[in-house]
């Protein structure tokens, strides 16, 4: 059986391929290995899978129709993770075009190449900045999320939308998933973890937003990998309680179609973030306190009962832990 993972040279992706692979599938990864950040990351990330005799690397853009439908044809998947996507939500801010290509178009090719070739199941990535405006915590799939505050988190409820109208069309299985504050070994050096430690080893001082006292429910990447892998193996099917006169956001009963939220059910204070940092380099910050940017959000709590109840996964790496581990990646990769 040979499952095709988006974005496999990516941070979430090559975690979640190297999980597939370890129990005995065979994976077709797609990247195309753009320079947003580090090439040579990407590359040392896809090194890694490359070991694998069961791996095959695919490096095309999304955005290419053709290139898409001849993976699809070539390779026959029998089930798709979509991860791959413009990451970065301030970045959207000066290249919209570059994430609707990628996120909004690229997904419509993913999901045409699922009809196209009788995929069995998609689950794709989306992200709990989609709950922008809402504040009623923890956050909730059943909970309506209408209001994102960056193009990031639009494209990405755009996403949920077409997936609900092709499982609706076609009967193609689809699952979203939404990441919480994802972070970890082999991490993008644009989040705060990668940049915070980097400046902090060299001297210099970090940005710390809102003044540090907003609250994330900050998630280890295998946690993530896990849930996504997970997931895959728990095929939607339309819910026959879902009712159009009070629709449920995270079910359908006219589609096989679900959303889950993956994240830490204990949300951490930035403050706190950067405490544990220091400890675990030996180092103090200096920390230059600025306001809450545009777009972001003063707190993100998961509501993560679903996901524990029907896929039996509880993200559970501590906060202590999982930068611990960052830490001791990050001294080896740059033989710090």
């Amino acid at each position: 059986m040979t499952t095709l993972v988006t974005g496999s040279a990516g941070f979430i992706g090559s975690h979640v391929v190297l999980q597939l692979l370890a129990r005995g599938e065979a994976v077709v990864g797609i990247d195309n290995l753009n320079d947003y950040y580090d090439v040579s990351l990407k590359q040392a990330r896809l090194a890694r899978l490359l070991e694998h005799p069961a791996y095959a690397q695919e490096s095309i853009d999304l955005a290419d129709r053709a290139a898409v439908e001849a993976v699809f044809a070539r390779h026959q998947p029998r089930r798709v993770i979509n991860l791959a996507a413009q990451a970065g939500v301030r970045y959207a801010a000066e290249n919209p075009h570059v994430y609707v290509a990628s996120n909004v178009t690229g997904f419509l090719h993913v999901l045409e190449g699922c009809r196209h070739h009788g995929v069995e199941h998609l689950v794709y990535a989306s992200t709990s900045s989609v709950y922008g405006a809402n504040t009623a915590m923890p956050f909730s799939e059943h909970a309506s999320a209408e209001h994102p505050l960056t193009l990031y988190a639009a494209t990405k409820k755009a996403n949920e939308m077409m997936a609900h109208s092709y499982a609706h069309l076609y009967g193609i299985p689809c699952t979203g998933l939404r990441f919480f504050t994802v972070y970890g070994p082999w991490g993008r050096p644009d989040m705060a973890l990668f940049l915070f430690t980097k400046a902090i080893l060299a001297g210099e001082p970090i940005k710390v937003f809102n003044h540090g006292h907003h609250r994330r429910s900050f998630t280890y990447v295998d946690d993530v990998a896990a849930g996504v892998v997970a997931a895959l193996d728990r095929v939607p099917v339309r819910d026959p309680s879902w009712s159009g006169d009070a629709p449920d956001p995270a079910t359908s009963g006219v589609a096989p179609y679900r959303i889950y939220n993956i994240g830490n059910a204990e949300p951490v204070e930035l403050l706190r973030y950067i405490e544990i940092l220091e400890h675990c380099l030996g180092r103090k910050a200096t920390m230059e306190l600025l306001p809450l940017q545009a777009g972001d959000v003063p707190d993100t709590e998961a509501d993560t009962s679903d996901l524990a109840q029907d896929i039996g996964c509880t993200p559970g790496v501590s906060v202590e832990e999982g930068v611990a581990r960052f830490v001791a990646w990050y001294r080896e990769y740059y033989r710090v």
